[in-house]
């Protein structure tokens, strides 16, 4: 099998292609990214330089260097990784570089499957409640939502909404995966010196790790599942852990800095179509005098052994 992986040069898209060619019956990876350079650590990857906001770009890729090369499918990993920024061009890369990516797919000679990277901020937020979100559950449609929310929703329902037909779509809904320079909310607000969080406010979040993101895409690439698909973390915790996990302190204040987490997801649906288990927790973003204090501590225990 043969596969093309935007978002290369990302940690996730990184991931994805060292899990698809270990772990896959995969031969070649065309490895898509905008760098100048990107992986070329094996001799079966590709790297192709594209600026997918360019309608033509996303076209002659597709029916160029993807076609040349015999692409079965595509991953589609490459979204904006800045929350806290917005404006015509984030918007070119999260939903219409996916819009021209799906058109440019149609009735390909060889590609016939799109997996597609969605998050599960797209689900309405539930935070009084600890009720499993399965693929059923309302999106987040409200028109006040930041940009990188209402986007995330806008790209899901283009994904899911591609007509039926030869080309088959999965959109996985991840958990948010804790890891840096992949567009994790949380990851940056862990950056904080000190992580403010509203008086009351609590919620028991699910986070996944690059490990089994990596995993969760190379199963729906072996798997003929079509759809959208909850894709669960190992760690289920609630926020004021995941701040103590950091070793940050929090402050709670009377008011809300719109923090906004996704729900808990019902992973079922990966379990039973596409064997997905979350087995690897997350690691955690760590101060450098706590990195420093835990390689101290485990000192004398080395020193004896």
């Amino acid at each position: 099998m043969r596969v093309m992986v935007t978002g290369a040069t990302t940690p996730l898209g990184a991931a994805i292609i060292d899990h698809l060619l270990d772990g896959c019956d995969v031969d070649h990876v065309l490895a898509v990214g905008r760098e100048p350079e990107g992986p070329l650590r094996d001799k079966r990857i590709t790297y192709r330089r594209a600026d997918l906001c360019r309608s033509r770009e996303v076209h002659d890729l597709v029916w160029g260097q993807a076609r040349d090369l015999d692409i079965a499918t595509v991953i589609h990993a490459c979204q904006h990784r800045g929350a806290h920024d917005h404006g015509p061009r984030v918007h070119q890369q999260n939903v219409c570089s996916m819009r021209d990516l799906l058109a440019a797919c149609a009735n390909h000679p060889t590609i016939t499957r799109v997996v597609v990277r969605s998050f599960a901020e797209v689900y309405a937020s539930r935070h009084g409640t600890a009720e499993l979100v399965d693929e059923n559950a309302p999106l987040e449609l409200a028109p006040h939502a930041p940009q990188w929310i209402r986007d995330r929703v806008e790209a899901d329902l283009v994904a899911c909404a591609a007509p039926a037909g030869p080309l088959e779509v999965i959109v996985l809904r991840c958990a948010e995966i804790v890891a840096p320079d992949v567009g994790s909310q949380l990851w940056d607000y862990l950056q904080s010196r000190v992580c403010v969080r509203p008086l009351g406010f609590d919620p028991m979040i699910n986070v996944l790790s690059l490990e089994d993101a990596a995993a969760a895409f190379a199963a729906a690439v072996e798997s003929a599942a079509v759809g959208a698909y909850n894709i669960a973390g190992f760690d289920t915790l609630p926020l004021s852990r995941a701040i103590a996990e950091a070793g940050r302190p929090q402050l709670p204040t009377p008011t809300n800095r719109g923090v906004h987490f996704g729900g808990m997801l019902d992973g079922t649906r990966a379990r039973k179509d596409l064997g997905y288990v979350p087995r690897t927790p997350v690691r955690w973003p760590r101060p450098w005098w706590r990195t420093l204090l835990e390689r101290l501590a485990r000192l004398p225990a080395e020193s004896a052994s």
